[in-house]
């Protein structure tokens, strides 16, 4: 991820954007996060809240390809949309956040730098 580790070990951020709403969810997470502990923090940070979505885009990151769909979906009735490889405009609204968030991290990050 390139993140330094937290406390908890913790480097990455795994991030869900609702296209309805744009409302974006963030979980810092272990470079290791598993399928189930992806699943526990949709459930957390995006089922809780906005309830069961019609669809889900998905870029290919391998980390959530199968494994953590095949787990999401074996618990939902809901429909996944992989976004094509070459065209990552397509989840365009998750490259903005990851944008927005790596800008505020970077910044954040350098201030605390020695």
């Amino acid at each position: 991820f390139g993140l330094p580790c937290d406390a908890e070990g913790r480097i990455g951020v795994l991030v869900f954007v609702d296209r309805f709403n744009k409302m974006a969810h963030l979980a810092a997470v272990a470079a290791k996060v598993t399928a189930d502990e992806s699943t526990e923090l949709f459930f957390d940070l995006v089922f809780r809240h906005l309830g069961l979505p019609e669809s889900i885009v998905s870029d290919r990151d391998p980390r959530f390809t199968p494994t953590f769909w095949t787990r999401l979906f074996a618990l939902l009735v809901t429909r996944l949309l992989m976004s094509t490889a070459a065209h990552p405009e397509t989840n365009g609204q998750t490259e903005r956040v990851n944008c927005v968030l790596e800008a505020v991290l970077r910044s954040y990050v350098t201030s605390f730098a020695s």
